[in-house]
C-alpha cells in the first residue's frame, strides 16, 4: 500500500487514534515539523501494548515519546565522542607501531609480507591493502594533509594516511597483522589480542550508527563480545547458557570502553550516562525505568562497572 503525505494535524490524529495523549498540540506539531514524525515514531516500541497490538499503553504521552527520542540522541552523543577517542587512539598506536617496524613510505608499510601469513586470511590481506591504496589514490588529490605529502615527498606516511581511513578499515587492518604486531598493539591497551580483535568490529558498528544518527539505545549487533570477568562480577543473569546483558547491546559497548578508555574518561562517560537515565526516569511515568534499561540491555547495577 502506498504511503501518502500526512499533514502535521493528520500525524497528530494518527498518534491520538492509537491512544497517545497529546498534552500540547501546538508544541507537538512544532516538534514533529522539526524532528520528523517518522524518526520520533521509531521510538514508540517501549510505549506500545505489544507488537501485535500497536496501540499505546494507557497513560502514554507525547512528552514521554519525545523524551525517549531525546534520550537516545544524548546517549548517541555520549557514545560517539568516546568512540572517537578510541578510534583516534587506535589509529595513532597502529601507525606508530607499524611505521617504527616497517617504515614510513606506503610502498614499505603496505608490503604484503608485513601481514599475517595465515592462508585463510590471504584474500582479506589483499582486500585491505587495496582499500588503503585506494584511499591514497583518492585522497592524494582531495585531502589537504595527504596532498601535502604526495606533492612534496611523493608518499603518504601511515600516521597521515590513518586520518582518512575509516574506523572499519583500521579494524580490518588490525585483523590482518602478524600475531606479534597484534600483541604489541593490544599490550598498549592492556588487553589480549582475542579481546581486541573481537571488540573492534562491534565498536565500528556502533560508531557508524552514532555518526548516521540511527536508533542506538536498543541496537543489537549480529556478533557478540566474548565473556569477560566483568559479566561475572556484575552478576549478570544467564539464560540458555548465555549472559542476557552485555553481549551485543549498549552494555557490551560500555564493557569494551571499560577496557579501552582511560579511567577518568570512562568514569566521566558513565556519570553522563547515569544523568541521562535519571533524567528520563523523571519524564517517563507510564513504564518503569527498568523496562527501558532492559530494552537497552543494561543491568540495573550498571554503575558498579565504574569501580570494578
Amino acid at each position: 500500500m502506498e504511503k501518502m503525505f500526512k499533514s502535521l494535524d493528520e500525524q497528530l490524529e494518527i498518534l491520538k487514534s492509537k491512544g497517545l495523549i497529546i498534552e500540547d498540540e501546538t508544541h507537538a506539531k512544532e516538534i514533529l515539523l522539526r524532528e520528523n514524525y517518522f524518526f520520533i515514531n521509531g521510538y514508540r516500541v517501549l510505549l506500545m501494548n505489544s507488537y501485535s497490538d500497536r496501540s499505546f499503553i494507557i497513560g502514554a504521552t507525547f512528552r514521554e515519546l519525545y523524551g525517549i527520542f531525546l534520550f537516545d540522541r544524548q546517549i548517541r552523543n555520549i557514545l560517539f565522542k568516546n568512540l572517537m577517542i578510541i578510534e583516534n587512539n587506535l589509529k595513532s598506536v597502529i601507525s606508530y607501531q607499524l611505521s617504527k617496524k616497517y617504515g614510513y613510505r606506503d610502498k614499505d608499510y603496505l608490503n604484503h609480507k608485513n601481514f599475517t601469513s595465515d592462508k585463510s586470511k590471504s584474500r582479506r590481506v589483499k582486500d585491505v591493502i587495496e582499500k588503503m591504496k585506494r584511499q591514497i589514490r583518492i585522497n592524494g588529490t582531495h585531502h589537504m594533509a595527504t596532498m601535502h605529502y604526495i606533492n612534496n615527498y611523493g608518499y603518504i606516511p601511515l600516521w597521515v594516511l590513518v586520518k582518512v581511513l575509516s574506523f572499519g578499515i583500521v579494524c580490518e587492518l588490525y585483523s590482518i597483522l602478524k600475531p606479534e604486531d597484534q600483541v604489541s598493539i593490544a599490550d598498549i591497551f592492556n588487553v589480549n589480542t582475542n579481546y581486541l580483535e573481537n571488540f573492534l568490529p562491534i565498536l565500528s558498528n556502533y560508531r557508524n550508527l552514532c555518526a548516521h544518527e540511527d536508533i542506538v539505545y536498543e541496537h543489537r549487533t549480529e556478533k557478540g563480545i566474548l565473556n569477560t570477568p566483568y559479566h561475572q562480577k556484575l552478576n549478570i543473569p544467564i539464560m540458555d547458557n548465555e549472559y542476557i546483558y552485555g553481549k551485543n547491546d549498549i552494555f557490551s559497548v560500555l564493557i569494551i570502553l571499560k577496557y579501552l578508555l582511560r579511567e577518568d574518561d570512562f568514569r566521566m562517560m558513565m556519570k553522563e550516562l547515569e544523568y541521562e537515565i535519571e533524567k528520563l526516569d523523571g519524564i517517563v511515568n507510564s513504564i518503569p525505568i527498568e523496562k527501558i534499561l532492559d530494552r537497552m540491555g543494561i543491568s540495573t547495577n550498571y554503575m558498579e562497572l565504574v569501580d570494578l
